[in-house]
């Protein structure tokens, strides 16, 4: 008797997908292409492979040789855009010319559109699929989720594939690195890796499973590894933010908390604000631009701003001092520093930050020397201010 193979694992594993998006529009840029994007995430959660991803413009023979191409190379092909609300727009013209059909009136399953006029389909050919979708995302992606969607569900055999973003913040990409290097190199069905952007680190495990059950399972023996190596460096998972993680902390312990601001320029308190609820624990936010600001509305002696400058730890711990006092508030944030690109000096070089923390049992100062543009540094400070608030409530 010979070897048993798992047919539904031996398919899903040669089941590519590509996607092509047709449009002028978006071959040039005029249009941010957020179809490809939906559909990359919704192929992923169903455990299907996208390979490759193609934008063409409203022209037929460049369409036609594009999916000729793609029909070589995967199993499943992906249009949006070129639908119309008759037969003979250009992506259903192209697709019966390249299936020998004559407007292919047989052999498809028909999606019907409950928002436009267009109507989408579904063709197998030759052991492969053909979907076409409309360009517009407020009808292609309920089309998409509702007919579509449920299609590919079977075809896939009941595998996922899922994902797990486990947010930092304090550490470099290089750091972060160092202390899940070996998990970085583990093999699939489950992955880790590391992405980076401004003041942030994230790593992203994933894992392809047969059910989602599975497949969290997977991803929470890794997630624990990471937890125990990463620990309070981490702020959140998947869409949280750091602001949100901040209110968190504070709502917890019923902290209030209020910022004076000179180089940040607001940023602080806005990110602070962005989330709704904040008003629970976010009582006052200044921007003390100037020296006289500082002095007139913060208290800042006149003697120290002369003596230490603006810009010093000592300033910056007076400013939080300030401002807390004058809001009442259990936490005081001051921030003061150089973004650039002028104004620096060799002792005192652009990027140069003071970030100070106040309550009535502590007092932490920060020095930072970040690199960048004027938004970036602005950026960099207002994410270590935001990190002292969480780390410190």
């Amino acid at each position: 008797m010979g070897l048993t193979i798992d047919t539904a694992m031996l398919y899903n594993r040669f089941m590519r997908a590509e996607i092509i998006s047709i449009g002028t529009e978006l071959l040039l840029g005029h249009i941010v292409n957020t179809n490809a994007a939906y559909l990359a995430r919704k192929l992923a959660e169903t455990g299907i492979d996208l390979y490759h991803q193609m934008t063409v413009g409203d022209n037929p023979l460049r369409l036609y040789e594009s999916l000729r191409r793609t029909l070589d190379r995967s199993d499943i092909v992906i249009t949006t855009g070129g639908l119309g609300p008759t037969v003979d727009d250009i992506t259903i013209r192209t697709v019966a010319k390249l299936l020998n059909r004559r407007l292919i009136p047989k052999g498809v399953k028909w999606l019907r559109n409950k928002v436009g006029t267009a109507p989408g389909l579904i063709a197998e050919h030759k052991g492969k699929i053909i979907i076409c979708l409309p360009g517009p995302p407020r009808e292609l992606e309920p089309m998409f989720a509702n007919d579509a969607l449920p299609y590919l569900r079977k075809k896939s055999g009941g595998w996922t594939l899922l994902s797990r973003a486990i947010k930092t913040t304090g550490l470099a990409e290089s750091q972060v690195n160092a202390k899940v290097k070996d998990l970085l190199d583990i093999k699939p069905p489950t992955t880790v890796g590391i992405y980076a952007k401004l003041g942030e680190v994230t790593l992203k495990v994933m894992s392809k499973a047969k059910g989602k059950k599975a497949a969290r399972r997977d991803i929470a023996r890794v997630e624990k590894t990471v937890v125990s190596r990463l620990k309070n460096n981490i702020f959140g998972y998947d869409d949280q933010t750091l602001e949100e993680a901040v209110g968190k902390a504070l709502r917890k312990k019923k902290r209030t908390i209020a910022v004076a601001e000179s180089c940040t320029g607001g940023l602080v308190s806005s990110r602070i604000t962005n989330v709704s609820g904040s008003s629970d624990y976010f009582l006052m936010g200044t921007v003390t631009y100037a020296n006289k600001a500082k002095e007139k509305i913060l208290g800042v002696p006149k003697e120290a701003l002369k003596k230490r400058g603006a810009v010093s730890k000592e300033v910056a711990a007076m400013m939080a001092k300030g401002v807390r006092k004058l809001a009442g508030a259990y936490i005081g944030i001051g921030i003061t520093g150089i973004a650039g690109p002028t104004g620096g000096t060799a002792k005192k070089p652009v990027g140069l930050v003071y970030i100070a923390l106040v309550t009535d049992k502590k007092r932490i100062v920060r020095e930072c020397r970040f690199r960048g543009s004027r938004k970036e540094i602005k950026f960099q400070a207002s994410q270590v201010a935001l990190d002292m608030i969480r780390r410190n409530a």
